[in-house]
C-alpha cells in the first residue's frame, strides 16, 4: 500500500477508509469483467478528498456462474485502532439492463448497514462519489454496471459499534468524508490533533470540532469551510485548552448529542470508559427546566441518552428546546470555563447538537454565530 501522507508522531501511520477499499474491489472487478485475462494484484485509486492517488492490494478475483465478478481487498486503517482492521470487503460487479435507471447502479450486501429512516442502504455521499468518479472512466459507453459492496463480517462488527444509535442497522455504513484514515485512536494521537490545530489555529479566528466522523460530514453538508473543520475524537478537554494556549478566540463544537451533553456536566474526555453520566446530566437539565418528576424519573431511567431525546419529543418538542436550549448554554459557559482555569486565557465556545439522525437538536445563541462565521461563502 502506498503511503498516504506522514504523521506528525514517528509512530503513527494513516491508512485508508471502508470506502476505498470497496472502490478498490469494484475496481478490480470490473477490469476483470472487461479483460477475463485481466487480475490486477493492485489498483490505483483517485481518492478525491485529498486530491491524490492510492494503491490498493487486491486479494483475490473470481468470475462467478452468473457471470458477474467478485473482487476482495481487506482493510488497513493503518495505526487508528479500528475494529474493521482486516476485514474483507468484496464487490460483486456485472452488466446492468439496458433500462436501468442510473448508469452505475450502487447497492448494498450482506454487511453494508441500512438506515432505519427510509430503509437505505448505509453508503454515503463520499463513498458514492468515489465509486461515481473511480469507475466511470473504465466503463465502456453503450455498457450500465452494477456494483454490490457485501461486508461478510460487517454484521457481526455492527454489534460492536454506535451505528444503532445514529440510526444505521443490520451492518457498517460505508462512511467518510475523505480517504484517509487517520490514527485516531491509537496511542499518541492527541498530540498530532494538537500540531493540526496550531496549524489551522495560525490562520483562522474560528474553528469547528467536529466529534467523529458523523459531525465532519454533517458540518460538510451545511457548508462549513474545510479548513475550518478539526476532527477531535474524544480529546475535547486537551484540545479546548490547546485552543486557548493557541490565542484562537472562537470555537462551535459540533457533535451528537449524547457526546457533547458531558460536557455540561464537567465530563471533558468523552470516551464512555472514562466517565458517563448523560442520562444523569440529561434528567438534572429537565428537572431545572421544569419537567415533571415521574416523566424525570423517566428520562433518567431511559436506556439510552437518545431514548430520553425521543422521550422529551413525544412529551412536547418545546420542553426538548427548553431543555436542550440550557444544555447548550451550558456547555459553552463550562467550556469556556474550563480553557480559563487550565490557561488563563478567554475562549468563547458555542455548541451544535444533533442526534442519531443528524438532525439538529438546538444550537447555542453563541453557536448560532460562530457558523455563520464559518460558512463557505
Amino acid at each position: 500500500m502506498a503511503d498516504p501522507g506522514s504523521s506528525n508522531i514517528a509512530d503513527l501511520r494513516a491508512g485508508y477508509t471502508l470506502p476505498v477499499f470497496a472502490c478498490a474491489s469494484a475496481i478490480a472487478a470490473l477490469r476483470h469483467l472487461l479483460n477475463a485475462t485481466d487480475r490486477p494484484s493492485s489498483v490505483s485509486i483517485n481518492l478525491i478528498e485529498p486530491d491524490q492517488t492510492a494503491d490498493i492490494p487486491v486479494e483475490q478475483i473470481a468470475a462467478l456462474p452468473d457471470g458477474s465478478v467478485l473482487a476482495i481487498t481487506r482493510s488497513d486503517p493503518g495505526s487508528n485502532l479500528d475494529l474493521t482492521r482486516h476485514t474483507p470487503i468484496w464487490a460483486v460487479v456485472n452488466w446492468g439492463p439496458a433500462d436501468q435507471s442510473e448508469r452505475i447502479l450502487i447497492e448494498g450486501g450482506e454487511g453494508i448497514g441500512r438506515l432505519r429512516e427510509g430503509d437505505k442502504a448505509a453508503i454515503y455521499r463520499y463513498a458514492t462519489r468515489l465509486l461515481q468518479a473511480n469507475l466511470t472512466p473504465l466503463l465502456p459507453p453503450d455498457k450500465a454496471l452494477r456494483v454490490t459492496i457485501i461486508l461478510p463480517e460487517g454484521r457481526a462488527l455492527a454489534q460492536r459499534t454506535s451505528n444503532e444509535a445514529f440510526g444505521v442497522v443490520e451492518g457498517l455504513s460505508l462512511l467518510g468524508t475523505g480517504g484517509i484514515s487517520q490514527p485516531l485512536s491509537a496511542p499518541g494521537q492527541l498530540e498530532a490533533f494538537r500540531q493540526e490545530l496550531k496549524d489551522k489555529a495560525a490562520r483562522f479566528d474560528t474553528l469547528v470540532f467536529c466529534i467523529g466522523e458523523n459531525g465532519l460530514d454533517l458540518a460538510a453538508q451545511m457548508g462549513v469551510a474545510p479548513d475550518c473543520r478539526v476532527k477531535t475524537a474524544n480529546w475535547l478537554g486537551p484540545l479546548l485548552v490547546e485552543a486557548g494556549n493557541q490565542g484562537l478566540p472562537k470555537v462551535l463544537l459540533f457533535g451528537y448529542h449524547g457526546k457533547l451533553i458531558k460536557l455540561a456536566g464537567g465530563i471533558f474526555h468523552t470516551h464512555h470508559h472514562v466517565a458517563d453520566g448523560r442520562q444523569e446530566i440529561l434528567a438534572a437539565h429537565c428537572a431545572a427546566a421544569g419537567l415533571p418528576p415521574d416523566e424525570v424519573r423517566h428520562v433518567l431511567a431511559s436506556e439510552t441518552v437518545e431514548a430520553g431525546l425521543k422521550h422529551l419529543r413525544q412529551l412536547d418538542a418545546a420542553w426538548v428546546e427548553r431543555v436542550y436550549g440550557a444544555i447548550a448554554t451550558r456547555i459553552d459557559q463550562r467550556a469556556s470555563d474550563y480553557v480559563f482555569a487550565l490557561s488563563a486565557q478567554r475562549l468563547t465556545v458555542g455548541s451544535l447538537l444533533f442526534d442519531r439522525s443528524r438532525r439538529v437538536i438546538t444550537t447555542s445563541s453563541i453557536g448560532n454565530a460562530l457558523l455563520r462565521e464559518t460558512l463557505v461563502s
